[in-house]
């Protein structure tokens, strides 16, 4: 079972969201990326190489950055934004 991580960045942006946005955003976490977090699915996935961070997870409008440690077992949060979409 992984830990997981936020770095004060990632933290920051969780508390800049509504209450109810971040224990949904927590449990998410939680439930997605405890147990296999380096495993694609419909709302993980390995993002391009990047200076931010290899993974990305979907929640709703929310996306969550991470990083694997795997020798460590640790997950690492490093940043959670708000996708917003633009008109075309």
């Amino acid at each position: 079972m992984f830990r997981i991580g936020l770095t004060r960045e990632a933290i920051d942006d969780l508390e800049s969201e509504r209450v109810f946005d971040q224990k949904r955003l927590v449990t998410a976490m939680e439930l997605q990326l405890a147990h296999e977090p380096t495993r694609e699915t419909r709302n993980r996935k390995k993002l391009r190489p990047n200076d931010l961070a290899e993974w990305e997870l979907r929640v709703e409008a929310f996306r969550v950055f991470y990083d694997v440690i795997a020798e460590n077992e640790i997950v690492k949060v490093v940043a959670i934004g708000v996708k917003r979409r633009y008109p075309k």
